[in-house]
């Protein structure tokens, strides 16, 4: 990866990625803002407002934007998280410039229609009602309001039915307008694209976006605590976790090896041990999230009722036993298996254009393959332990559905 960075004047960020012998190319607009902005009373709004952008904008309704992308045989789609939301395109070479004038209309000029809101409010309602019914899928949710509390972080990114509701078309013109400042926004794209060509496009379409009063972020602490859903499913589902890093701490590629050897894959210590030697799981691995101000690292679990709690003890036996004894052979494989996913992720435009915002967005800047390989390869066995040891210096996060694990934690 070869990105190049470029800044407007007012502060929106431009990074370009040309990939030799690509035909298509991808396009996105990644905003620094999701759900832990939003006011507690307007708990998804983040997510309502990317639905109701695709209802309309500048001239066009629902139909007639889905029809502009789909007549060039490309793909127009968007994503809300709890720190970032992403306006993406795919397209073939020559229609670069419609897919970015698409994504400048739904978030610059979106119609924002009062009957269209209240229709798509029922869409969301829908699909919190779903939500709530995949445990694998809530588990996370609850584990996070666990982690977190009270603070912003911990809400849902789809929000509650009541706060959804209560959000109107003023509340969603307001979100753009206050949240999607300059500063905030990385217009990046990679493959079949003209680097300069592509610096203009973004000069033109979002050069006059004006600079203003940004809201700020409540800073996030992981606080701890158990948060249990005692409805019967098939299964318990259970998660746990510990206090993580922040995304741009230096020790974070040491975290991330040591959580991949721990439960990144079949033949991790958590896998091997829970589910080939005792039995107690089908599912069951590791993972972890960096913020800019706090992360957490966690463990999942879906399991037999009657062995959650045996399963839950053992894996957080797991966890601490590694950060003593990790072997140069786990920590080895893990980071084979990391450069590798990295390396193949990069091979797509996709790929380069999400980790390019990415990088942008937690170092300021991009970061290379090559450097980040070489972050990787950096990490010896007595820093990957130490990122584990790390982990027990605070609280502890539980959540459960469909089994009580407190004293488990």
């Amino acid at each position: 990866m070869t990105g190049i960075l470029h800044r407007l004047t007012n502060g929106v960020t431009v990074a370009v990625d040309p990939m030799a012998g690509a035909q298509s190319a991808a396009i996105g607009l990644y905003a620094s803002v999701g759900s832990r902005s939003e006011p507690e009373a307007l708990a998804g709004l983040a997510h309502l407002v990317e639905h109701m952008v695709f209802k309309g904008a500048r001239g066009r309704d629902a139909r007639a934007i889905a029809e502009a992308i789909e007549d060039v045989g490309g793909s127009l789609n968007a994503w809300t998280a709890r720190d970032q939301t992403a306006f993406h395109a795919r397209v073939l070479a020559p229609d670069v410039p419609l897919a970015l004038e698409l994504i400048a209309d739904l978030v610059r000029a979106p119609l924002i229609d009062d009957a269209e809101l209240e229709r798509e409010k029922d869409v969301i309602v829908s699909e919190l009602g779903e939500a709530h019914d995949a445990p694998d899928d809530l588990i996370h949710d609850h584990l996070f309001e666990a982690a977190f509390g009270r603070q912003p972080l911990a809400r849902p990114v789809l929000g509650r039915e009541e706060t959804i509701r209560a959000a109107t078309a003023a509340d969603c013109r307001a979100w753009l307008v206050d949240e999607y400042r300059p500063e905030r926004l990385v217009i990046a794209a990679s493959g079949a694209i003209e680097p300069d060509a592509v610096v203009r496009l973004a000069e033109r379409l979002f050069g006059d976006l004006e600079r203003g009063h940004t809201l700020s972020v409540e800073p996030a602490v992981f606080s701890g605590g158990a948060r249990h859903d005692r409805r019967a499913f098939e299964q318990a589902h259970w998660a746990f976790a510990l206090p993580g890093l922040a995304a741009a701490d230096p020790a974070t590629p040491a975290l991330g090896l040591f959580t991949h050897a721990v439960g990144g894959g079949m033949s991790s210590r958590l896998f091997q041990q829970l589910r080939e030697e005792r039995g107690l799981t089908y599912s069951i691995y590791a993972w972890g999230q960096g913020f800019a101000d706090t992360g957490l690292f966690a463990v999942n679990c879906a399991t037999d009722r009657d062995k959650a709690r045996e399963a839950m003890v053992l894996a957080r036996d797991v966890v601490a036993q590694a950060a003593d004894d990790l072997s140069e052979a786990e920590l080895n494989r893990a980071r084979a298996q990391m450069e590798a996913g990295l390396l193949m992720a990069l091979e797509t435009v996709q790929g380069r254009a999400d980790q390019m915002a990415r990088s942008i967005e937690v170092h300021d800047r991009i970061l290379g393959a090559e450097e980040m390989v070489a972050e990787l390869r950096a990490v010896d066995v007595a820093a990957a332990r130490a990122a584990g040891e790390r982990l027990h210096e605070g609280a502890v996060a539980v959540a459960s559905i469909g089994s009580r694990l407190a004293l488990a934690a």
